[in-house]
Parts: structure tokens; sequence; C-alpha cells
């Protein structure tokens, strides 16, 4: 059930219906990898795909850096623009972010780093970050809690998705106000019991759509309850459904369940990856370039670049199992370039130089 509300999720993103997505269908593609055999390369696309890049702070250049190198090595036909976008670097300003949203408009896709948010108080509240997602109206960011074979946690076999509403709520500096959504869910997770107006609002809105969908399960749960659950007993959960602040909490632990931020990958629509700014490590060459990668992976499966896409998550997964390179995070002693350099060798076609 995970697996198919994930797929369905992609008819939320707006901007690619009519003409425009008719001009992108209409696009040469490669041949997917179920035309080809097992070992044969794919025909060339006769198109290069744009896409917009943000490398963000902390370790988000370097894990940028990794994707780029892959997707070079496996010849895949994107060809990225990249925008610096940082307020703590002081490379934020209304003209960047006009450049940013004008090339996310334009190319329809977009990779992104995490852009930190300073501490401080300057006059805005809304981060750049939180700008960025009410201008492209991301309504919605969507993590898929999926363990990985070959690298064993405590809870193995988990298969769950976690949707979190991301433009409004505590956590957007919109502290008291509210714009009811359309959520399609199996559980959902608020404080109404105490937050009466703002999570109440968010049930009832819930509750009302859930009428128009008997088939589903309609479940709700309280949060500290549901982080409880999470760690007990994780796989009673499918689906989860919830506001800004919580999915920030609930999508983190989760991620804990499996091997850390470092291995979901993660995708914003409107009707990014799991990457945390991790300061500790920049410049270190020690960040997990898996949750970017496999991020990079389903951006190329929404392009319908589909072998692409298999070639690149499978390449990940594959160095994973084998358990001989692993980072820090995962209990090794790999760099990222170390990682990077093993998942290029394990790619299903690479150019001929």
């Amino acid at each position: 059930m995970a697996s198919a509300l994930r797929g369905s999720l992609v008819s939320l993103v707006k901007g690619l219906s009519g003409p425009q997505w008719q001009l992108l269908a209409s696009r040469p593609l490669s041949v997917s990898a179920a035309l080809c055999g097992p070992e044969a390369p794919p025909a060339r696309a006769d198109a290069t795909f744009k896409v917009t890049m943000l490398p963000g702070d902390g370790v988000g250049p370097e894990l940028m850096t990794a994707v780029k190198d892959v997707f070079r090595a496996g010849d895949v036909p994107v060809e990225f623009e990249e925008i610096h976008l940082s307020e703590v670097q002081n490379m934020a300003s209304e003209e960047k972010l006009e450049q940013v949203l004008t090339s996310m408009k334009t190319n329809k896709v977009a990779m992104k780093g995490k852009i930190h948010t300073p501490m401080e108080f300057k006059g805005e509240l809304a981060s750049y970050e939180m700008r960025l997602r009410r201008k492209l109206d991301l309504f919605a960011n969507v993590v898929h809690v999926n363990s990985l074979p070959g690298y064993s946690t405590r809870h193995n076999n988990l298969d769950l998705v976690i949707i979190r509403e991301q433009t409004e709520g505590e956590y957007s500096s919109l502290e008291h106000e509210s714009v009811p959504g359309v959520i399609e869910c199996l559980k959902i997770i608020t404080r109404a019991n105490i937050m009466k107006l703002a999570d109440g609002l968010f049930l009832q809105c819930c509750a009302e759509i859930a009428e128009l969908y008997p088939k589903i399960k309609f479940e709700t749960i309280i949060i500290d309850n549901c982080c409880m659950q999470l760690v007990q007993n994780p796989y009673q959960f499918d689906v989860l459904v919830m506001p800004n602040l919580y999915g920030n909490i609930i999508d983190n632990l989760a991620a804990g369940l499996v091997g850390g931020a470092g291995v979901v990958p993660g995708e914003s629509y409107s009707g990014e990856a799991r990457a945390t700014p991790f300061a500790q490590a920049v410049g270190r060459n020690i960040a997990n370039p898996t949750a970017m990668l496999l991020s990079a992976a389903n951006m190329l499966r929404h392009l319908n670049l589909e072998y692409h896409s298999n070639m690149v998550s499978d390449a990940v997964k594959r160095v994973i199992k084998q358990g001989k390179v692993r980072t820090r995070d995962l209990g090794g002693y790999a760099t990222t370039s170390d990682f990077v350099r093993v998942v290029t060798e394990n790619l299903r076609h690479r150019p001929v130089r």
C-alpha cells in the first residue's frame, strides 16, 4: 500500500499538466530497462533534461558533487543549472531568490540541499527555505522510509510513507494561521486534544475527505503516542499524514529506524532530499550520499528515465548490501569519495571512452 500511494503522489505535481506536460512527455527518452537486456546499454536520449540544482548549506555541496559524479559516470542525460542560495553564507537576496524561482519554474524539476536558517532574527520571520516552498506551493513533503537490504537495524523490513504538510503551522512562522487542505490518508497524527484550533482544523479537514474514500482505513493518533509506537512497533504503520512541525519530528525519528537521515530519500510536491546541514561534517569528506543519490534516482524516474533511475538506485543498494564500503554513520570507515567511487563502479552501464 505504501509503495502504491507513494507512486500516485506524482499526480500532485502542479505545473506539469496540460500543454506543459505534453511538451515534457513528447521529448525523446532513453529506452527503459524493461526493453533492454540486462547488460545492454540504453539508447541515448536525443534530448537532455535541464534540472535546477541548489546545493544549500552544510554538506549539501559535497552531496551534490556526489550526484554529479555518478550521473557523469552513468551518462545520465541531465544538465544541472546550479545556483547557490544561502542565508548563512551571505548568498541570499531578493534578486537571487527570483533567479532560483525562475529557474525552477522553467525547468519544472529541482534538486535542493538544506538551506540553513540563521538563529538570529533579521526582520523577516519566514526563511528563504519557507519562502521557496510557499511561492512554489510545495505543500507536501513525502519521505519513504524503507529498510535497505544488507544493513541490519533493530527493526528490519520496514516500509512506510510519511506525508508532511510543509507550508503552514508553527514550523513555518504562521503560528496563528491555518488553511484547510485536501488530504488522503491512513493514519492522521495531531495533538488536537491540546491544539484544538490548528490541529483540530487539520483533523476535521482530514475526516471530511476520508468520508469520500471509505475503502481507506482512517485512524488518528496523538503525536507523543505515535513516537512511542514507532519505536516499539513500527510495522503497524503504513502511511502517516501530519502537519508541518510533527512531520519534522516523525520523519527524523523514522529515518533513525533504518539507518539515519543519510539513507532516506524524500521529495517535495506541489500539487526535497532528506538532508540536514550536518555542520560537523563540512569539508571532512565523511557525509553519507545515499539519501541524495536515491532522491536523484527518484527524480530520474519522475522524468521517465526509468533505466537510468534503476541504474543509480541499484548501484547504491548493491554497495550497501555488499557491506564492504560504508560511511561512518553506518558503522564503516569509508569517505564520501570512497562510497561514490564504488557506486560508479557498480553502475550497470558506463559510457565507452
